[in-house]
């Protein structure tokens, strides 16, 4: 009788046990799909609900519970999510050796984009915008609507946006295509076409028509009153001497007693050219020509004076004389072979990395090179805010070929190696710094607050950041095999002969025109404003004196290496 009971007793604990065991993993498991849930929150197909910015990156170890979101220093994804008071670092997945694992990673991460806009607006809905709703227009390879400048945002895209970059460029209309490109004109170029053909919604904004395949929703924008238009992009060129011959073959020609460069400026804009050639009381206007190459420039103050006034004072009609000196212009229309970009027609078996420090202008200098090239660039990570603002390449495989050279910002021996050669580029550290924790407080384009400045952030940042400045130069200087070095201040002081060296280095054979492209548009939308910097020197003597040490060092090898040594200014203090 005993021993059936202790069997029993033995039975009973044994199931207590397993009961036990089993309730423990059933929490456990929902524990982890709760969290898996809250973590892949942006995997939901709610489109609004979607982050701002995905990007591969990689904290260091020394701020990776700093609260900031930082860029790839090792093999490692977060997914960052950027508010307006700062970058927040989500979960952190390890990413696997293999290169074709980690391709596979970025189309993850590209998936979670927006690119389809499947949602629909209604036709009927009222517009609650500044401008006038002109219509749904044809905009395609055989009838644009618009010719003037275009813009990308294919997460944020609203009306208001597109209109507001249209006016600070000088246009009247701004049309919108596939809920999420804006495209600015003069005067509309194209027949109607059918509203239903509008109906996709703006990304960033429901119940407002945003255009749809090959078809704009046109807005007239608000209009300003003349010479009080602001402009983007404005460059003046330079003064020339010009026959009469060629002065009369430009397409457009106006007089105005009271002529003024501004309103030259505003009359070329208006008729969508982006040369604007002035003498008092001449204005004319043509196409982006090798007429007006460098060499062929003269003193500016052989520009000024001779308005042509008879002797009574009066202003009359007077011929252009058979030669004489004009100030040349370039208006904000973007020369429409400014906008042609493709990839490289064959692929390339060598890869051209495009490195640099996080903060030393490497998004813009990716700008100009697409611009002065027309091919795309690459990207060894995926920030979804470039592609959205039109760098296509972000989304290719880095190693596909396609690319005229590819960002990185690594600086292991394994990851420079695979790379054929290099443009190296280099910025005065104290901006670089400051740049890139701007980038970290506030996006691409915003800056930091005083108090993110004051904050104990901020000499973490410097002290892990600040010696990874020096060694990404020392490691390319050591294991890079062909390298351009290119300064960052050379390309703000002398951009066209930095370009040709750029693309004597890639390869390429550069148009004056093409040169002409990237200096009318050398900007784009992508730079950031210099105002806002903090209100105090945010470096302390203890770090003016680290960096010091580090610019010294980068000098002194640069120069070992048979190449220029840093500019002077990067040691103002």
């Amino acid at each position: 009788m005993v021993a059936p009971l202790y069997k029993l007793h033995c039975l009973l604990k044994q199931a207590q046990m397993l009961l036990l065991c089993l309730g423990i993993a059933y929490l456990m498991a929902g524990s982890v799909l709760l969290l898996q849930r809250s973590n892949i929150r942006v995997a939901q197909p709610n489109l609004a609900s979607l982050p701002p910015m995905l990007s591969l990156a990689a904290p260091p170890t020394a701020l990776r519970n700093a609260g900031l979101g930082m860029r790839a220093r090792s093999r490692w994804a977060v997914i960052q999510t950027v508010s307006s008071g700062g970058a927040k670092a989500g979960r952190h997945w390890p990413a696997s050796r293999s290169l074709g694992v980690q391709h596979l990673h970025r189309r993850w991460f590209h998936s979670l984009l927006p690119d389809s806009p499947e949602q629909r607006v209604s036709l009927h809905r009222s517009s609650r915008h500044k401008g006038t709703y002109m219509g749904c227009f044809l905009h395609n390879a055989s009838a644009r609507a618009l010719g003037g400048t275009m813009l990308y945002d294919l997460r944020k895209m609203t009306s208001s946006l597109c209109q507001d970059t249209c006016s600070e460029s000088g246009y009247q209309f701004a049309g919108l295509e596939y809920g999420a490109e804006c495209h600015c004109g003069n005067r509309i170029s194209s027949s109607r076409a059918p509203e239903e053909d509008c109906s996709l919604m703006c990304r960033g904004e429901r119940g407002s028509p945003c255009g749809g395949v090959g078809r704009l929703s046109i807005y007239k924008v608000e209009e300003q009153l003349p010479g009080h238009r602001k402009f983007r992009n404005v460059h003046y060129r330079g003064c020339f001497v010009l026959p009469k011959s060629t002065i009369s073959s430009f397409p457009v020609y106006s007089f105005q007693s009271n002529l003024t460069a501004q309103s030259c400026i505003e009359f070329c804009t208006d008729k969508e050219l982006p040369l604007a050639v002035f003498k008092k009381p001449h204005c004319f206007c043509t196409w982006t020509t090798s007429l007006f190459s460098l060499n062929q420039q003269s003193e500016k103050q052989e520009c000024v004076g001779n308005s042509a006034l008879n002797n009574t004072g009066i202003s009359t009609p007077v011929a252009p004389p058979e030669q004489d000196h004009y100030q040349v212009y370039h208006t904000p229309v973007l020369d429409s072979r400014c906008k042609e970009r493709m990839f490289l027609p064959q692929r390339s078996n060598s890869l051209v990395a495009l490195s640099s420090f996080p903060g030393a202008g490497n998004t813009w200098v990716r700008h100009l090179i697409e611009l002065v090239t027309g091919y795309y660039t690459g990207s060894f990570y995926f920030d979804g805010t470039l592609y959205n603002r039109g760098f296509k390449g972000e989304k290719d495989y880095w190693r596909s070929g396609r690319s005229i050279c590819v960002k990185t910002h690594e600086s292991g021996q394994k990851e420079i190696e695979m790379f054929e050669s290099a443009i190296l580029l280099i910025r005065n550290p104290y901006r670089s710094l400051m740049a890139e924790f701007n980038r970290k407080c506030a996006g691409h384009l915003g800056h930091a607050t005083d108090a993110q400045w004051k904050s104990k952030e901020w000499p973490e940042f410097v002290s892990s950041y600040a010696p990874w400045w020096a060694s990404h130069a020392l490691s390319w200087l050591k294991f890079g095999h062909r390298l351009l070095v290119v300064n960052y201040e050379d390309l703000r002081k002398a951009l066209l002969p930095q370009l040709r060296l750029i693309a004597a280095f890639l390869n390429v054979t550069l148009t004056d025109e093409r040169l002409l492209c990237a200096q009318s548009n050398q900007d784009g939308h992508f730079k950031r404003s210099g105002a806002q910097r903090p209100s105090f020197d945010p470096f302390t003597p203890d770090m003016k004196q680290m960096i010091d040490s580090f610019i010294h060092t980068v000098d002194q090898e640069l120069q070992s290496r048979n190449f220029s040594g840093l500019p002077q200014e990067y040691l103002p203090r």
